[in-house]
């Protein structure tokens, strides 16, 4: 079974023309709420917020960023009502009990809020101008953002979450045993409280920042492992050490990595 919408509807404006509009706004049910489900989001330009809520389907809104509707004015329209048509390109599909969504690049920044049932999977993906934010959802959790900061705040399961240029801030309430997790960024801080019970193997590296828990991590002893060892045609020799520590928290556990190349890094026991 196969769910198609693609929203281009008129925007309904106020008294005076070039009112910025509310949005769009569409619900999506899953073919089959008995089976795990999975949303799958990929913006170019602007935020994404997926929040968790009691009910069986997926509902989205689209928001327009009112600077970004009101650029690039041509000469020949100096004075006049900008009057959209269109509206955001917001496409949402199920398949298979995965909703996937997207919004058309062309139409400046677009914010998406989405509500999704608590316990769904989620792959969310967006490039420039705006934060991922994640509230109360259970599942597999996989979050990129290049040009934004990543927010998961009170989820459970497992997580990979990377930031290129941004921090990364996630509290997990619980976590699925056994299951590998990954918290990265290139340009930002690593921020990550876990549960007190967490058991876990790490594996933390800073190139330019400390790394700070408040978790009694036993951390295994110092391999000095080289990243780059020889001798250049000028006949200078060079080693270059690895900075990746290594520790076990609770006794150990599946691997979690923590790395930043600008940045530090803070492990958090939830009170």
């Amino acid at each position: 079974m196969k769910n198609a919408i693609i929203i281009s509807a008129l925007l309904t404006f106020g008294a005076a023309l070039g009112q910025e509009s509310s949005g769009d706004r569409v619900t999506v049910p899953f073919s089959d709420a008995s089976r795990p489900r999975m949303l799958k989001v990929s913006l170019v330009n602007g935020g994404i917020t997926v929040k968790g809520y009691e009910g069986k389907d997926v509902i989205i809104e689209a928001r327009s960023r009112g600077s970004e509707r009101r650029r690039n004015v041509p000469k020949k329209a100096e004075g006049m009502h900008r009057i959209d048509v269109g509206s955001y390109g917001l496409t949402a599909e199920e398949q298979d009990n995965v909703v996937r969504v997207s919004t058309s690049p062309g139409r400046g920044d677009v914010d998406l809020v989405i509500q999704v049932p608590v316990s769904t999977s989620l792959q969310l993906r967006a490039v420039n101008g705006g934060a991922i934010n994640v509230e109360h959802v259970t599942g597999e959790i996989d979050v990129d953002n290049v040009n934004g900061p990543v927010k998961l705040l009170n989820v459970s399961g497992v997580v990979v979450a990377h930031a290129l240029n941004g921090e990364v801030q996630v509290v997990l309430d619980q976590i699925q045993a056994g299951k590998p997790m990954s918290f990265s960024s290139l340009n930002g801080d690593i921020d990550v409280t876990l549960p007190a019970d967490a058991k876990a193997r790490v594996k933390m590296k800073s190139d330019h920042g400390d790394v700070f828990s408040d978790f009694d991590i036993t951390l295994a002893p110092s391999t000095g492992s080289a990243l780059e060892e020889g001798t250049s045609g000028k006949g200078k020799y060079r080693v270059r050490l690895d900075k990746t520590v290594y520790g076990t928290i609770n006794g150990g556990g599946p691997e979690m990595q923590f790395t930043t190349l600008n940045g530090r890094i803070y492990i958090r026991k939830k009170k």
